[in-house]
């Protein structure tokens, strides 16, 4: 659930609960402050004030009504106590007189003597008289049956039921309150730390990219806004943890290139001060000495000059920064061209070149033929290095299929042990843990094929095993699966 839809949902809840509340507690109250008011209990379906008041009112009519047809049994103390009696239990008070003089008065009045503001016949529901007495009042004149003049006062007492009435309303806004607080806080709350708990993950996790830990993962476990923000979080710090890890394994390789340049290059160099140091020193004190020392200063400056070669060719490869020219070479072609060219190479004296050609159909593919030698030959010339037996043998093989043009260059050589394939296109990498180069390799080679391979858009791969020979495979596109059988 996306962090929009709960703060929607809980603004719905907010509305909707206070609601709901509001009302359970309000039918509560209701009933706490009328259900048993004045000691009675109110009947079924009703609220029990408007009983009271149907109730007074009914003994108002019934006097009133004796008044009009029996006014004599007004006279009865008896009947009329009963009366008072009833209308007491309403909220309610009599009084009877005769010829002005007050002839009955309820026991809630105070004394028998008519009230002043009775006598004055003002408005006798007016707010005025109420706070005076407490009570309202209303009036009936009637005649007794000695025809002397008679009136009643019917008081009604709503001073409780409008006190009630107060505190009902006064409980009723608090409960209001207290319902709408509780339920803003409750579901703040909540919404607050839904969304809080995973933001403080996320500091804790800065916190710990900030002093460098970015081995710990960030799992927010979330499928809304937040969990998407922590996923990105998460993808920048395996970026920021792999760029760091690629920086730290640039700097090893940096080192590990200059001490594998500084032994490489000290080697001739060490041949060639030793040689140059002999002739001053009038060690090469014959015209064939001379000339030993002097081939040999000259095959080690040729060594200098190749490792310097491969070296600036491999870094210009490795920054992007040696131009490729594409063209269309028919591979089988070209691979018929190479063999010939290396039975004619004095190095391969003694070696048998193999090129089996399985068909006559055109393979074509999209390369740079001057750098398509250079990985050949860089392979042959690793082969050439370990050819330990009589029967040397290097075999080239070109096959098509699945959308690559696979060429193998295999030997019958001394094979490389399994665990050190992996690393035999890293840059100086040795089979020969004592990196003795006698046997004139810089060590950059089979990682020049891999960048120029790589840069046609293939893969290189080696296959062997110790004392078995090597096999040493690389893929380019297939021209005609790329572009079309017209091509």
């Amino acid at each position: 659930m996306s962090i929009k839809t709960r703060l929607l949902l809980s603004y719905i809840a907010m509305i909707i609960i206070p609601v709901v509340l509001f009302g359970l507690v309000a039918s509560v109250l209701a009933n706490y402050f009328w259900g048993g008011q004045l000691g009675h209990e109110r009947e079924a379906g009703k609220p029990f004030f408007r009983d009271t008041l149907n109730k007074r009112d009914e003994l108002f009519a019934g006097v009133t009504f004796m008044a009009k047809y029996a006014p004599n049994q007004l006279t009865n103390h008896d009947m009329l106590t009963e009366t008072d009696e009833q209308l007491k239990s309403v909220g309610g008070a009599l009084i009877v007189t005769k010829d002005g003089n007050v002839l009955f008065a309820s026991q809630s009045i105070d004394s028998m003597e008519l009230p002043e503001y009775m006598r004055e016949q003002t408005d006798p529901h007016s707010w005025k008289q109420f706070k005076k007495s407490g009570y309202t009042f209303d009036t009936y004149e009637f005649t007794y049956g000695d025809q002397s003049k008679g009136k009643l006062y019917f008081l009604a007492n709503s001073f409780p039921f409008i006190q009630t009435g107060i505190y009902f309303s006064i409980a009723m806004i608090l409960s209001l309150l207290v319902i709408v607080a509780l339920t803003n806080g409750v579901l703040t709350f909540l919404v607050s730390r839904n969304i809080l708990r995973p933001l403080y993950a996320l500091k804790q996790s800065a916190n710990e990219i900030k002093e460098g830990n970015l081995e710990r993962p960030v799992q927010l476990n979330r499928k809304d806004e937040l969990g998407e923000l922590g996923e990105a979080f998460e993808e920048m710090r395996v970026r920021l943890y792999d760029s760091i890890r690629l920086q730290l394994q640039y700097e090893e390789n940096r080192k590990q290139l200059i001490s594998s340049i500084s032994h490489d290059l000290k080697t001739p160099i060490t041949g060639i001060k030793a040689c140059v140091e002999a002739v001053q020193e009038g060690i090469a004190d014959t015209e064939a000495k001379r000339d030993k020392y002097m081939k040999m200063i000259a095959i080690k400056s040729e060594q200098m000059d190749r490792l310097i070669d491969e070296l600036f060719l491999f870094s210009r490869l490795d920054l992007n920064k040696f131009p490729f020219h594409f063209e269309e070479v028919d591979l089988r072609v070209y691979m018929v061209q190479f063999a010939e060219e290396l039975r004619l190479d004095p190095r391969m004296h003694g070696v048998q070149i193999l090129y089996d050609e399985k068909h006559d159909i055109p393979i074509t593919v999209m390369a740079d033929q001057e750098k398509l030698h250079r990985v050949l030959m860089n392979i042959v010339d690793n082969s050439l290095k370990y050819l330990d037996k009589e029967a040397k043998l290097i075999r080239l093989e070109v096959e098509s299929g699945g959308g690559d043009v696979i060429v193998t260059l295999s030997d019958n050589g001394t094979g490389i042990e399994k665990e050190a394939i992996p690393y035999i296109f890293d840059r100086f990498y040795r089979a020969d843990p004592s990196r003795n180069s006698a046997m004139g390799g810089s060590g950059l080679g089979l990682a020049i094929v891999q960048q120029i391979v790589e840069g046609h858009g293939g893969r290189v791969w080696a296959e062997s095993e110790s004392g078995s020979g090597t096999r040493i495979c690389f893929s380019l596109p297939d021209l005609k699966k790329v572009g079309g059988d017209t091509v």
